[in-house]
């Protein structure tokens, strides 16, 4: 099940380098450019949790902290400037749940919020997912076909979730690592096919069935 997330962010570059990745990893993101337009935005739907930055125009990320407690117990995370240990003390007694400091990695802002969404709604964070005889329980890391466990390293866990959520399609073998939330791997030219070839092996998809190549192209899983 994918979590709904709201960044109130005045910095119009933060959401597109954060969108792909947390969409690889399940979390559906917007964004609002100031604290009126988040307040307006978190009344108008259903989220999961409010990415909330301190440093903003007109009304600081402190101040809508304190109407979001008064409305709602949404989770908040602040997003705070690395060292400002006044900000992130004022902000957990407003009511914020953690805080992340900037500048950070994509990978660390989503452990930080799986961990406060696994706190806040144990149920957000439960994703399996089943294509054919392959089930991947998302949250646990975990992996079986028919029945039996496969002993998947992180990377190829990752490539076949990404694989697994666009079954059917063809995912670009220069893209899969994106794809999958690993665009931080430095890779060369046989990389992606390297790590392809080993998760064939773990899953006996040999000769390939499961994990198809598209010539000059990529993969698919195929649905059946």
């Amino acid at each position: 099940m994918a979590s709904r997330v709201l960044l109130i962010d005045d910095d119009e570059r933060l959401p597109e380098l954060l969108r792909s990745y947390l969409e690889q990893n399940g979390v559906t993101l917007a964004h609002a450019p100031d604290g009126l337009r988040g307040l307006a935005m978190l009344d108008q739907g259903a989220w999961d949790a409010v990415l909330l930055d301190v440093m903003m125009p007109g009304i600081d990320g402190l101040e809508v902290c304190k109407r979001i407690r008064a409305r709602s117990t949404v989770p908040v995370i602040m997003l705070t400037a690395r060292g400002d240990e006044t900000d992130r003390v004022v902000g957990l007694e407003l009511g914020a749940d953690d805080y992340v400091a900037k500048p950070f990695s994509p990978r660390e802002l989503l452990a930080r919020l799986r961990a406060v969404l696994r706190r806040s709604r144990p149920e957000v964070m439960s994703e399996t997912i089943q294509v054919g005889e392959v089930v991947v329980d998302v949250p646990a890391r975990t992996a079986t076909r028919q029945g039996s466990a496969l002993d998947l390293t992180g990377i190829e866990f990752d490539i076949l979730v990404a694989l697994m959520r666009r079954a059917g399609r063809v995912v670009p073998r220069d893209a899969l690592l994106s794809e999958a939330g690993r665009g931080d791997v430095i890779v060369g030219e046989r990389t992606v096919d390297v790590h392809i070839s080993h998760l064939r092996a773990k899953l006996g998809d040999d000769p390939p069935k499961l994990i198809k190549t598209v010539r000059g192209v990529g993969y698919v899983l195929t649905k059946d």
